[in-house]
């Protein structure tokens, strides 16, 4: 794959900090590494994504993803073999009232527990939102990549307002009240009253839950 200097700067930098800390560096952390804004890093990563090297998820800090097999660490490699790429814990989701979605550095292995072929990702859950589906505070939900969603599924959603976006994790429905259109995201806990918002992203259909039982040393348990 063809790269500019500084592309190939920025990508053998992603991999060096890939190495290093196990988990992918912010926006101002490349930034600061090269001295430059984060609106000139953002356009040199923009068009590395386009090139197809690298992938990012958005509103979400730690979210670069290699992509070129050349920049991988030689762990990732092994592991893409095998058939076991860890799936990255991108951060946390709400499952209470919206909150600014955060940055993890965590990793966990559950590619055994995922459809091959498509794209996921995992977040851990905080609140008790959605205890009525089995869904506990602290659980990983594994997320589809998606950006529909059909009434009654459970989604990954952006809430806009005037000053920020947030992410929670709810049941979506499509309504009408007074005459106008609008998304209704229902928890499954009857003591929390649901969120109706106008304008609603969806960010990926929630399509499996895991849990770490107590006493099971080491292990998941899928719930």
């Amino acid at each position: 794959m063809f790269y500019t200097d500084r592309q190939m700067e920025i990508m053998e930098f992603l991999q060096r900090f890939f190495q290093e800390r196990k988990t992918s560096p912010t926006l101002e952390e490349v930034a600061q590494a090269f001295g430059v804004t984060k609106v000139t890093i953002h356009g040199h990563l923009k068009g590395l994504e386009e090139r197809g090297a690298i992938r990012r998820t958005p509103h979400l800090s730690r979210a670069i993803e290699i992509l070129d097999e050349d920049y991988l660490t030689s762990n990732e490699t092994v592991v893409a073999e095998v058939g076991h790429l860890p799936v990255q814990v991108l951060g946390k989701i709400a499952a209470g009232e919206p909150i600014e979605a955060v940055e993890s550095t965590e990793q966990v292995d559950l590619a055994d527990l995922l459809p091959m072929g498509k794209d996921h990702y995992a977040l851990r859950v905080r609140g008790s939102s959605m205890i009525g589906d089995g869904i506990h505070d602290g659980d990983l939900v594994i997320v589809e990549h998606r950006q529909q969603a059909i009434d009654g599924e459970m989604v990954v959603a952006i809430v806009q307002d005037s000053e920020m976006e947030e992410a929670t994790l709810k049941k979506i429905y499509h309504e009408e009240q007074d005459g106008e259109a609008v998304i209704r995201l229902q928890p499954s806990n009857p003591e929390m009253e649901p969120i109706f918002a106008r304008e609603v992203e969806v960010r990926g259909v929630v399509v499996g839950v895991v849990r770490k039982y107590p006493g099971w040393p080491g292990g998941l348990g899928a719930g």
